[in-house]
């Protein structure tokens, strides 16, 4: 009985020893497992981490190059709608250059009509009542011409007492003038025309060399005649 009690006691302590020793390998096994756990969430930690930062490189590596696709994106825009205003402007300048162009050659044509009727109304002198009817008329005519002409932008030039621009003016004759000074002009021939600001014919002028110069030479020319004249006759007197 004694020796029963003795295995008992012996087993007891057998099996105390056995679970001391596995709990203490689980307490070892669960610290080797916590460890373990922490070091994978430490290499977890590193490696979002850096895959974090990695993403984040990225990430701003795209946005400067999207920048710099925005940047050329908006240069060549720019660029396109300039080239497109400056391809606008000019199609409308050359739409009006085309225009001025048409008139032009259309009024050009008509001008001379106005000079026959301006000629005509410096020469008739209406005496008679039928006369002066037809004259009527006559100037009735030619203010409806005038004003389809001014309608479409031609205006007469101002031009005796101006100075002489050969841009606006054509000179059949140079004169002196007691009048007017050097190159001013002093008689119009033929009457200019402007459409829009532009040329449309040339005023035909005359135009004055000035007093001065011609008849302060008249005088000595003269004088330098009548001494070649006295020194032939005091070289015959001698032979």
């Amino acid at each position: 009985m004694i020796e029963k009690e003795s295995d008992n006691v012996e087993n007891k302590d057998e099996n105390i020893s056995e679970e001391e020793i596995l709990s203490e390998n689980t307490s070892v096994m669960e610290d080797q497992n916590n460890e373990d756990k922490d070091f994978s969430e430490e290499d977890n930690l590193k490696i979002n981490s850096e895959d974090l930062k990695n993403t984040l490189s990225n990430n701003d590596a795209r946005l400067e190059q999207l920048e710099k696709e925005h940047e050329t994106l908006k240069s060549q825009y720019v660029r396109i709608a300039a080239d497109f205003d400056n391809f606008r402007k000019r199609q409308s300048r050359d739409q009006d250059d085309l225009k001025i162009q048409l008139v032009s050659k259309a009024l050009t044509a008509i001008l001379p009509i106005v000079d026959n009727f301006e000629r005509a109304r410096q020469q008739l002198k209406p005496e008679s009542e039928e006369a002066q009817t037809l004259h009527r008329s006559y100037q009735g005519l030619y203010k409806q011409l005038v004003e389809v002409l001014k309608q479409q932008g031609v205006a007469p030039m101002r031009v005796v007492g101006q100075q002489f621009d050969p841009n606006l003016h054509e000179a059949v004759l140079r004169e002196p003038s007691e009048e007017f000074n050097e190159d001013i002009i002093t008689e119009e021939l033929q009457r200019g025309y402007h459409l829009e600001g532009k040329v449309l014919r040339h005023a035909l002028v005359k135009v004055s060399i000035g007093f001065s110069q011609q008849n302060s030479q008249e005088p000595e020319e003269k004088d330098k005649v009548i001494e070649d004249i006295d020194s032939e006759n005091t070289i015959s007197e001698d032979n």
